[in-house]
């Protein structure tokens, strides 16, 4: 099966603006989709609501458009209803940490095995350019003329310390990286975080003097470095990508499993 076969294609062109890096997350994941053989049948994907959220709309999988920041929430209840389901939440800064934030550090802490793609691009696009909980400080934006002074969450070091088993970093300028990173996160039987940078010139980048998209891109080339490379080590002010967690603990739905098996074995007696 090829990459456009799991596309709507009807629904094209898309929506986002030009330059917008949501674009190139959608094309990493399908690749990681294509390159994995999945069935597009057993794939379900939810979103809430926001730019990130309408790469929903263009998957042709069975697919949820959701409330805002409840997108791991229908998640849950459909990866619980139906195990053997493949569950993708593409989720935004508001969607996966902000109105959503509750909802993330736990299905973290239960491990269900969902895959999260946090589509990282530190502001509020659909809605006009707020600040988000990813902007960080000395942001200029609709809701801060004059800089915030919000630091921003840490998506890797939040979803390690809720729990998650998988989590990870990339950027729309490593596409290709995505690409193995969502592989694996994909495969990993448990709950996987993938956070991408993703450049939104209209509103970020503007507001923040930060150049077209392009620059914004090979910013994201400038300001990370892989993870256990001699280039990070020598300057920790970089940011890391990678993979930072991967590891194997007792999944959500399997343990759920043996708590109804029990109950019916009793129920029997």
């Amino acid at each position: 099966m090829a990459v456009q076969d799991y596309l709507r294609q009807r629904f094209f062109p898309h929506m986002w603006c030009p330059g917008c890096g949501h674009g190139t997350v959608l094309n990493s994941l399908l690749r990681a989709v294509e390159e994995l053989e999945l069935e597009k049948n057993d794939i379900v994907m939810t979103s809430g609501i926001g730019c990130s959220a309408r790469i929903s709309g263009y998957v042709d999988f069975h697919s949820l458009h959701t409330l805002h920041g409840r997108a791991l929430a229908f998640a849950t209840g459909v990866k619980l209803s139906k195990p053997e389901l493949t569950l993708l939440v593409p989720m935004g800064d508001g969607d996966a940490l902000a109105i959503g934030g509750n909802h993330f550090i736990h299905a973290a802490r239960r491990n269900i095995d969902i895959t999260a793609i946090v589509m990282n691009n530190r502001i509020y696009g659909m809605t006009g350019g707020q600040f988000s909980p990813l902007s960080g400080c000395g942001i200029k934006a609709t809701t801060a003329p004059f800089t915030t002074i919000d630091r921003e969450f840490d998506v890797v070091d939040l979803a390690t310390a809720a729990g998650a088993t998988f989590v990870a970093r990339s950027t729309v300028y490593h596409a290709r990286e995505s690409t193995e990173i969502l592989k694996k996160a994909i495969a990993h039987k448990g709950f996987s975080v993938v956070e991408i940078l993703s450049q939104c010139p209209t509103h970020f980048g503007r507001k923040n003097k930060q150049g077209d998209a392009v620059a914004m891109m090979e910013n994201y080339k400038n300001i990370t470095a892989r993870v256990g490379s001699k280039q990070l080590a020598e300057n920790p002010s970089l940011l890391g990508r990678g993979i930072f967690v991967e590891k194997e603990r007792a999944e959500y739905c399997q343990e759920y499993d043996k708590i109804v098996e029990h109950a019916m074995q009793g129920a029997a007696r």
